[in-house]
């Protein structure tokens, strides 16, 4: 199964979070070491929910980027294109 996680900075540290999954959190020194803690930290809370007998829920959240041009537009206003 796969769940998308988020990684944020959080000051010295980053700080990360799988929305499908609440409570389920890490931190690490680097963006590499809080990806392992949360593979472990969502394994524990997986492990969990087993034991309780509660099914994993599934995982529903998208993650994607957007584009935001560097000059902001009005709401319901087009992009202009670039001027030479």
């Amino acid at each position: 199964m796969r769940y998308a996680i988020v990684i944020e900075r959080a000051g010295n540290n980053f700080s990360g979070y799988v929305p499908d999954l609440p409570g389920c959190v890490a931190t690490g020194a680097t963006v590499e070491e809080t990806e392992t803690e949360l593979l472990s930290a969502i394994q524990f809370h997986l492990e969990g929910l087993r034991e309780d007998g509660v099914a994993a829920p599934a995982a529903e959240s998208i993650v994607e980027y957007v584009f935001v041009p560097a000059q902001p537009c009005a709401p319901g206003d087009a992009p202009q294109a670039a001027r030479p």
